[in-house]
């Protein structure tokens, strides 16, 4: 793999892929695990800490979740996720700092003025939004998935605003404004010299050129799709706990290495959602999850509205009161363990299970 693409490699995907390869063996040390009931020993060796890493995210998953408990209002969610289309995909993976930004950006402002209009919902609302860069294929496919609850605070901050049970905002017209605020967005960027691009992409500086690429991707449906609601706080838990600390590909859907190919589970959403597997050179596959490491220090979940980080705290004990007509109401959140990407919890003795 490095002899076919080390030259076009950043330092970060050299990291990544450093880092990974030596996670969990003799290369970074170890320690023994000592069972503290039947006295059970294995060696443990030491975990990368590197966020793209499959194996080093169960833990991280489970204290970012702890931080999300108080966060959890006493109402259904909803979940919506916003799609770059393919004809704008080559600049992103080209520019992936600032069109990865303007995701964020152009989903995040799509969904509070749409909320705040007085024809939808008429409210401020909070969410938070995490970047995916993949499809199931392990392809480049830049997405962001917003977890919304189901209404916000009136503009006076009076009352509490509800959405219409199992229904939050048109998808018909958050596609139109989400395509409008990104081309707007990605023109601006070019026109300030945001942009660069090389090889293949190299045409892309001329401005007319890049112009007939917006054009096209301006005749194109965007996609946004709004999953039904959540049933309750402990189900967004175990959906947040999916999604927000997962890098391409999880361990358990890798099946074989055998000889020069990995074979791997997919899910296929053209055909029915059926599940595949797909076998694939394993410098194809590397190549594939490499494209999938962002940016150094990019943050990949992020807080709009109401749950912002500035006014997160002040905002959601005016949400709960306004629902609760003053009473503060806690939502039932389970304690989530420490576990690997099954759900199992890490901890515990292999043996007796009970250490």
């Amino acid at each position: 793999f490095m002899e076919g693409y080390g030259g076009m490699l950043s330092s970060v995907q050299r990291r990544a892929l450093r880092d990974i390869a030596a996670c969990r063996t003799a290369a970074l040390g170890g320690h023994v695990d000592i069972c503290d009931q039947c006295g059970h020993q294995q060696i443990a060796y030491n975990s990368c800490r590197n966020r793209h890493c499959l194996k080093c995210q169960a833990t991280a998953a489970a204290d970012w979740m702890e931080a999300r408990k108080a966060e959890l209002l006493p109402t259904e969610y909803f979940h919506t996720v916003f799609t770059l289309p393919a004809t704008l995909g080559s600049i992103a993976l080209q520019n992936p700092r600032v069109v990865y930004g303007l995701l964020f950006k152009a989903a995040a402002e799509t969904l509070r003025r749409v909320a705040a209009d007085p024809k939808h919902l008429g409210a401020e609302i909070g969410f938070l939004a995490v970047l995916h860069t993949w499809g199931q294929n392990l392809q480049h496919h830049p997405h962001v998935h917003c977890v919304v609850p189901g209404g916000g605070l009136a503009p006076d901050g009076s009352h509490w605003v509800a959405c219409r049970p199992g229904f939050f905002l048109p998808v018909r017209v958050l596609s139109r404004v989400f395509r409008g605020k990104f081309l707007a967005l990605l023109r601006s960027a070019f026109d300030r010299g945001k942009l660069s691009f090389h090889g293949k992409q190299a045409t892309l500086a001329d401005p007319v050129v890049f112009q007939s690429r917006l054009s096209l991707a301006t005749k194109t449906e965007w996609v946004v799709h709004a999953k039904p609601p959540f049933g309750g706080p402990e189900q967004v838990l175990k959906y947040l706990a999916r999604y927000t600390h997962r890098a391409a590909i999880s361990n358990r859907r890798l099946i074989r290495l055998e000889g020069d190919e990995v074979e791997f589970l997919w899910k296929d959403y053209a055909d029915e959602r059926k599940r595949k597997t797909m076998a694939l050179k394993a410098v194809e596959f590397i190549r594939r999850f490499l494209l999938h490491v962002l940016p150094a220090g990019f943050v990949r979940v992020r807080h709009y509205g109401f749950l912002s980080n500035r006014v997160c705290q002040e905002k959601l004990a005016l949400c709960r009161s306004l629902m609760a007509d003053g009473a503060v109401v806690a939502a039932p959140v389970p304690d989530p363990k420490v576990g690997d990407e099954s759900g199992a919890d890490a901890t515990a003795c292999p043996v007796c299970g009970r250490g």
